[in-house]
């Protein structure tokens, strides 16, 4: 688990976003297309003009119509200006709430707008808000609209659609999350219903509210359950070991919509005890009511620490939880996992995953560099470096191409979960990542990602076991996702149990997941060749004033050559501190 979603005002239905599901292959649903989903997205919806109060058939027509008629080019705007999706979103509803003319718009110097109370729609499900037209390209690069000549073409073109729709569903995850942080959307609609209309002020939540409240939306676990990589390397790991689920009793902490629990009733568990704190427990009551599995499932609501289980069970067979986060330990729910494992787990239960592995490298991370750090050296001939300060002390989230990676990993947490406690999860671990660039390379960042690992028996895989990396393209649903509610084929072969090890990787040569990686960007670039080795420690402790969130810090040496005596000399010591939230 990783992202916040908790609802607001602005709702986006899935078929405006793409569902991103798999299709019935039998022809009764037609699989969705690129064309379908853009015909039906709100760019096509009616949408109000700017400036008056006159809708448009279409956001294009509507941009179109302020274009021609007030002579206010919105996409123009915002790319002269440097603005981003959120500074975008205040520009429209400062100019809906405020109704400036489009004269005066040319002389905004963007403070006008700047204040969070813009990013609230002044008009609900508004199609502007939704961002720039022309960064829908079907093109690779946003300037080639050619059809593709030849299927590897058409492959590319396809991946990369994808991945833009992918980043187009994140941007609004995190603007509808950012609304409602900044907001506090139910707070004021309670306000305005009481009696005396008085507005008080917002009680400071807990951090485990506010972490529970933003999983209790559905939008958050279509994100997690259509993260191929995630759901089928669970699935997987459940339906292919029959001995170890049969008439075995499984408890799912954080069971969100009930998925993992289903895969084990289907699997032959005798009874699978669901738990989640958040109100997406009332949703997985009815799902599995739904599925049938009503006298096998049992959902409780409320946090692993409080509940007790049912009357007639004292222990557990088998403990199965997706507790993950951003850099692995960020949220903190692996330490509610550990507590399930101390309080119901039978001495020879198994943990699903058994065994986890924080993983660094070296990345040249040219792109995520120029992104969020160098665009702002020169902005119409103005330093504005000082906005890109912050960037270096909060991890970015995002992805870095397998090209970028500059070393092999070095794994700098092992996290055996039968064994590890809560206090091992604040630590300390020295470093070494030799450069593998064929050539003078900059380093921009330090990339941290981790590998999962199922093991059928519990025991800790050996440290030559490699990782599953998913490759681009590979079925690996195909085994494991019965289609239709139509018998599976594995299910037969699940029988026989394969008892193999199941795992992902999270790391820049595998799919993309949407856990992403998580990235610490250098105040200084490291110039590095063949051999060049950055060493150091990687220290990591939760936050004193937020236990969800990571305080990260990073001491390394650059150890760039070798002296007349053949003895490699190492740089100054470099420090840095991150904090992942």
């Amino acid at each position: 688990m990783s992202l916040h979603l908790p609802a607001t005002s602005l709702d986006i239905t899935e078929n405006e976003i793409g569902s991103g599901s798999e299709s019935e292959p039998n022809g009764t649903d037609a699989e969705e297309t690129w064309s379908d989903w853009v015909s039906d997205s709100p760019i096509d919806r009616q949408c109000k003009s700017l400036f008056e109060d006159k809708f448009l058939a279409s956001t294009t027509e509507a941009l179109d119509y302020d274009k021609r008629i007030h002579g206010f080019d919105l996409n123009s705007f915002c790319k002269e200006k440097a603005l981003d999706f959120y500074d975008r979103v205040r520009l429209i509803n400062y100019i809906r709430k405020e109704k400036p003319s489009a004269q005066s718009l040319r002389t905004l110097s963007g403070k006008e707008f700047s204040y969070d109370d813009y990013l609230l729609p002044v008009i609900e499900d508004d199609p502007l808000l939704l961002g720039p037209l022309d960064s829908w390209s079907d093109s690779e690069d946003g300037s080639n609209l050619s059809a593709p000549t030849d299927l590897a073409t058409a492959n590319r073109r396809i991946a990369t659609l994808e991945l833009k729709l992918a980043a187009a569903k994140e941007e609004l995850t995190h603007f509808r999350l950012l609304v409602h942080q900044r907001m506090d959307t139910a707070h004021i609609r309670d306000a305005i219903n009481a009696p005396d209309g008085h507005i008080a002020s917002p009680s400071r939540r807990d951090d485990d509210s506010h972490y529970f409240e933003s999983y209790g939306e559905s939008e958050i676990h279509a994100v997690m359950i259509q993260d191929r990589v995630r759901t089928s390397s669970y699935a997987s790991f459940i339906m292919t070991n029959a001995d170890l689920f049969q008439n075995a009793v499984v408890l799912d902490v954080g069971c969100g919509t009930g998925i993992l629990s289903l895969f084990a009733a289907r699997a032959g568990a005798k009874r699978v005890i669901a738990i989640d704190a958040s109100d997406i427990a009332l949703k997985a009551k009815r799902i599995v009511e739904a599925n049938g599995y009503e006298n096998v499932i049992t959902v409780i609501q409320g946090k692993v620490e409080e509940i007790s289980l049912p009357d007639d069970i004292s222990h557990v067979d088998v403990i199965v939880s997706e507790w993950m986060g951003y850099a692995l330990l960020y949220e903190s729910m692996l330490d509610s996992v550990l507590h399930a494992r101390d309080r119901f787990l039978k001495p020879a239960g198994v943990m699903a995953p058994s065994q986890c592995r924080m993983m660094l490298c070296l990345s040249e991370a040219s792109d995520i560099y120029k992104e969020r750090i160098g665009f702002w050296n020169d902005i119409y001939g103005f330093d504005l470096s000082v906005m890109g300060e912050e960037v270096f002390t909060d991890a970015v989230v995002d992805i870095v191409g397998p090209d970028t990676v500059m070393s092999e990993p070095y794994m700098i947490k092992d996290l055996y979960l039968r064994d590890i406690t809560t206090k091992q999860l604040e630590f300390m671990t020295p470093f070494s990542l030799v450069s593998t660039a064929e050539r003078r390379t900059k380093i921009h960042a330090l990339v941290l990602y981790f590998d999962a690992f199922f093991e059928a028996t519990g025991s800790p895989v050996s440290s030559n076991t490699a990782v599953r990396v998913t490759r681009g393209g590979e079925g690996e649903l195909a085994e494991v996702w019965p289609l239709g509610r139509r018998p599976s084929a594995l299910r037969r072969q699940s029988l026989k149990s394969r008892q193999e090890t199941i795992s992902f990787s999270t790391g820049p040569r595998s799919v993309p997941t949407h856990w992403k990686h998580t990235i610490f960007l250098l105040r200084e670039p490291v110039v590095v060749t063949e051999g060049t080795i950055v060493a150091g420690t990687f220290h990591c402790r939760k936050r004193e004033n937020n236990s969800r969130e990571l305080d990260v810090e990073v001491h390394y040496t650059v150890k760039s050559g070798a002296s007349s005596e053949g003895i490699e000399t190492p740089g100054d010591v470099v420090v840095q501190i991150f904090k992942v939230r």
